[in-house]
């Protein structure tokens, strides 16, 4: 049984079996100063830790400075993604590269399809027209739900309607411009040939020896590689467009719209495979936790509930545990089929348009492969860098930037969410020290300094390079 060191300062570590038994301990059971109650920190009155920095939080918070700067650095998001769209354009308008081909080669003879399933018009509307819209109805209608308590004022409620409005539409713009942007320079960077780009190019039989760019002359020649001054064209049918087989802009692009749909259809209406919370040890697995005694008979020691303890405290905190047992099972419940549905219906129609490109001839197998992977990465990533996790987030978005972090943090700042006050002294102004007996200054003027004193009877010592030490004072 380990015995307490009186002149570190420490109180006994008491190590838990798997039963888990929680026993009182008596101040006859340990040599242990039972007196001695812990580092004492020196900290500033209430008047100088709190009132300069709150004040100044809560001034800065509400003053027009402080939105103008969240403002604008949203703004100035927005002005990316459309800077983006506009070269994404540029490159789908711009001559790709022309990969040399052989006149032979049954994976470029397909024949030319006139009218396309699915036309570009259609991709627009399907993948970007059908999301534009159907985010403002569901932030406007079903957010914020059922949690808004009563007496809510309603601009506080339209102001949570418009702000998950805005991220919606930002992450569903990000999703796309990203695509567009990979998809038409990866198009024009290597120049692949469509499966009907023969059918195109109406090349130059008679004087094909002329075009001649690679290859080994085995035979009559004709597996040699021309190049694309060989093609006559043909009348309706863009020859440059011909050479745009990889990846398949519609598929990313429908990935990446209607990807990004489900995702956020999902997170809303919290479609999402039903799981346990982590860390909830409070459940049983018997299938009736009411009738089977689970919350009054006392368990027995091999079972990994907790044991009664003998003081009221004690007693008090068994109780309360044992009231949130539950049976695992009511831990979560399958989402209704319908939302399951709906929450699906924008990918499959994506993967139809993916499809369509297969049995059109405009893409070969890996062309629309490799463009569902890039538009299914662009809408995860884009939905996730303002939005929560689906299985954690409740269907929440991120919230806005803090003001004096809207635009830039910097290194040591773990969020742009919180102000560098809070984030430097706590909510209330100060922060504690993270290691007692540790004098701490964290080089942001003379109000950052913390002291720690020892109490009388005890002795802290000021060596936290020894591993012994700080596992005492833990």
């Amino acid at each position: 049984m380990p015995v307490a060191d009186p002149e570190h300062g420490s109180v006994p570590l008491i190590t838990l079996n798997r039963s888990q038994n929680y026993q009182r301990l008596d101040d006859d059971t340990f040599d242990a100063d039972t007196a001695y109650p812990g580092p004492e920190y020196q900290s500033y009155p209430q008047k100088m830790a709190r009132g300069p920095l709150q004040s100044l939080r809560e001034a800065r918070k509400g003053s027009t400075k402080s939105g103008i700067a969240i403002l604008s650095s949203y703004i100035f998001d927005w002005v990316i993604i459309l800077i983006l769209l506009g070269v994404s354009l540029y490159l789908d308008k711009h001559e790709p590269n022309h990969h040399p081909f052989s006149l032979e080669d049954p994976n470029i003879s397909f024949p030319f399809t006139e009218h396309e399933t699915v036309p570009p018009w259609l991709l627009v509307t399907l993948s970007a027209g059908v999301p534009i819209i159907v985010i403002p109805i569901i932030s406007l209608i079903f957010i914020p739900g059922h949690t808004v308590p009563s007496g809510t004022p309603k601009s506080l409620i339209w102001k949570r309607k418009l702000w998950e409005l805005h991220v919606g539409w930002l992450g569903f713009a990000l999703s796309i411009a990203s695509t567009w942007f990979i998809t038409n320079s990866t198009k024009n960077l290597l120049g692949k040939p469509r499966p009907d780009m023969l059918a195109r190019c109406n090349p130059d039989i008679e004087n094909w020896t002329d075009f001649i760019v690679g290859g080994v002359n085995v035979g009559n020649g004709l597996h040699r590689l021309v190049s694309i001054d060989i093609c006559q064209g043909v009348d309706g049918r863009d020859l440059a467009d011909g050479f745009r087989s990889y990846p398949s802009g519609h598929s990313s692009s429908s990935m990446a719209g209607l990807g990004y749909l489900s995702l956020f259809i999902a997170s809303k209406f919290a479609i999402t495979f039903p799981f346990l919370a982590p860390g909830n040890q409070a459940v049983t697995v018997t299938a009736f936790p009411s009738r089977s005694g689970a919350n009054n008979a006392a368990p027995a020691a091999s079972d990994e509930h907790l044991h009664a303890p003998s003081n009221s405290a004690g007693t008090r905190l068994f109780s309360a545990h044992n009231a949130r047992l539950a049976s695992v099972r009511q831990q979560a419940a399958a989402p209704p089929l319908y939302l399951l549905v709906a929450t699906l219906l924008p990918f499959f129609i994506a993967v139809f348009i993916s499809a369509s490109r297969w049995f059109d001839f405009r893409h070969a197998g890996f062309d629309i492969l490799c463009g569902n992977i890039i538009g299914l990465t662009t809408a995860f990533f884009a939905f996730r860098w303002y939005h929560l996790p689906i299985a954690q987030g409740a269907g929440w978005a991120w919230g806005p930037r803090c003001a004096d972090k809207a635009w830039w943090a910097g290194v040591g700042s773990f969020s742009y969410a919180v102000d560098w006050e809070e984030e430097t002294y706590g909510s209330a102004g100060w922060r504690a020290p993270e290691n007692d007996g540790m004098a701490m200054e964290e080089g942001r003027g003379q109000e950052a300094k913390m002291f720690s004193m020892a109490s009388p009877g005890s002795a802290v010592h000021s060596d936290l390079g020894d591993r012994d030490t700080r596992r005492r004072m833990t």
